[in-house]
Formats: C-alpha cells, sequence, structure tokens
C-alpha cells in the first residue's frame, strides 16, 4: 500500500493512488460511507444530512486504485458529465434518482437519493465464491427468496429496460452490480445506467464494458451492431443471473419452470435473428408464460 494515499473525511478513511481535495463535499453534508473499490474510475460517498435525509455521491476527477488503466480522471469526468441528461431523461421508479451535478475544482459531481438496500455484486465484501457462499452475501440471499419475489424483482427491470427501449436507448454495462436490492421492501432499484446510450450503435471496442456473465456475442465483436435486439439479451442474461444459473444456462439449475425458461433460452439466443426483436415483445412473451404457470 505504499503506493497510495490515504485520505479520511469525517472518520471514514479510502485509499487513492495520490492526493486529492474534498473541501467540496462539507457543504453537502457528513460523509458515513466511501466506496473506493470501483473499476470505473469513479468514487462514491454516502452523505447524510442534519435532518437526517441521505444522498449518494458519485465523483469523478481522482486517481482511484481500482479504476481500468484505460479509466484516466479526465475520461471518467467526461463519462460522468455525459450520464447527467440519461438519468434525466430515463427517470423511473427503479431507477436512482438523480437531485442534482456539478463541477468542482478537480472534477464533477453527481448526486442522488439514498437508496437502502444491497449491491446484489457487492465483491469488495462478497468476491466470488463467497458471493455464492456465504449466508451473509446478498446475492446468496437474494436467491433463497421465493421464486415468486425473484420473478417480481426481474419484472421490474423488464418494466424499466421497456422505457428505455422506448426513449431510444441503448443498455451499456448492466450487470449485477448495478442492481440494489431492498429485503425489507422487496423493491429491485438499478443505480448504475452512466454508459446507455442514446440510439443504436456500432461496437467499435472489441471487447464492451461489462460483466462477460450478462453480455451478448455482439458486444465482443468489433464493427458488431449494438442495439434493442443486443439488449434483449442482456434482459435473458439477467433472468439467468436471478433465476437460474447465470452463465450455465441448462434447466437443472433454472428455478421459474418450463415456459419461462424458453422464452428466457430464446432471449439469448447466440443468433440474433432468433432473439426476440424488442424487449417489448420479449415482455409479451414473458408475461404469457407467466399466464401458463412456471410450477
Amino acid at each position: 500500500m505504499t503506493d497510495y494515499v490515504e485520505h479520511e473525511i469525517d472518520g471514514v478513511s479510502f485509499v487513492l493512488k495520490e492526493s486529492h481535495s474534498f473541501d467540496w463535499l462539507q457543504s453537502l453534508g457528513t460523509v458515513f460511507r466511501v466506496f473506493d473499490q470501483q473499476d470505473s474510475g469513479n468514487l462514491s460517498f454516502g452523505i447524510v444530512q442534519k435532518d437526517g435525509k441521505r444522498f449518494f455521491v458519485k465523483y469523478a476527477g481522482a486517481h482511484t486504485i481500482h479504476a481500468n488503466h484505460t479509466e484516466s480522471p479526465p475520461e471518467a469526468i467526461r463519462h460522468l458529465k455525459s450520464s447527467v441528461s440519461v438519468y434525466e431523461d430515463l427517470a423511473h421508479d427503479t431507477l436512482i434518482r438523480l437531485t442534482d451535478h456539478f463541477a468542482t475544482d478537480e472534477g464533477y459531481a453527481c448526486v442522488f437519493d439514498w437508496v437502502d438496500g444491497e449491491c446484489l455484486h457487492s465483491h469488495w465484501y462478497f468476491p466470488p465464491p463467497a458471493k455464492y457462499e456465504d449466508p451473509r452475501s446478498p446475492y446468496y440471499r437474494f436467491r433463497q427468496l421465493p421464486v415468486e419475489t425473484r420473478i417480481r424483482a426481474m419484472e421490474q427491470i423488464l418494466n424499466f429496460h421497456i422505457e428505455v427501449e422506448r426513449r431510444g436507448y441503448v443498455a451499456v454495462d448492466l450487470y449485477d452490480g448495478s442492481l440494489i436490492y431492498d429485503f425489507d421492501r422487496n423493491f429491485m432499484k438499478i443505480c448504475d445506467i452512466d454508459l446507455y446510450r442514446k440510439g443504436s450503435f456500432t461496437n467499435t471496442m472489441g471487447r464492451m464494458w461489462g460483466s462477460s456473465r450478462f453480455m451478448s456475442p455482439e458486444e465482443f465483436e468489433l464493427g458488431a451492431s449494438i442495439d434493442a435486439v443486443t439488449n434483449v439479451f442482456n434482459m435473458g442474461a439477467t433472468a439467468f443471473g436471478l433465476l437460474g444459473g447465470e452463465k450455465d444456462r441448462s434447466y437443472a439449475r433454472w428455478d421459474a419452470g418450463e415456459a419461462l425458461y424458453q422464452v428466457v433460452m430464446r432471449a439469448v439466443s447466440a443468433d440474433r435473428s432468433e432473439r426476440y426483436a424488442t424487449i417489448a415483445e420479449l415482455s409479451e412473451a414473458w408475461k404469457e408464460a407467466m399466464m401458463q404457470g412456471h410450477e
């Protein structure tokens, strides 16, 4: 850790690659938590005000220790700034709510309402295999919930992405690290849509951002189209994450019955032409399968 610089704000410690000023945070309230393990290049804070209201602040501009080697502070700032319009355009009950955003001397900050719940891919506390095996792991606990409860959580994600599609956006970098589940209210929230894009586009990266557990073949292929059909795959892969065996898509690992299994298998077809054309179409097939029963 000799190459890292330890910082402390309001008694909460975290490390960065170099010193950075956070004086601007004082006007927002008291820091009660810092998230410094993301690979996006962002640093995040839990802030509480005197009246007890809590906020989640996402900040770009500091040299974080886990940033991807391609993600410099200027690049992270550019991504965070461009995400503002995405959160505004896609405002929805299932999405965390952006309340403010502003430039600082050295970076950029976005302020969101705090969301109660736990991240389903909290790799900083429960790296695999603990994610799947430790009874304290949010993902493990989610998988112990009744299948009906998990289906409803998946339907929240699906319904949000119908709106994403309707408003002309394509999801990028959606995975279970973007999912926060409130076990008390049985409610799913999506917390990270920074890289969602307006309109279909061409893959200019080769391997795109994201977790391979959720990504379609075209998200690894230079020159491939990334569009609604891609997002159909993402929704199917998410369903396998919440209701099945993630990348093991065998029926033996699936919890939600034959009819729904067939729908989700079509969604994750390697052949784009065999998938549903839109998330709305996938949703209709999902509803029909639910009516057939999944016992």
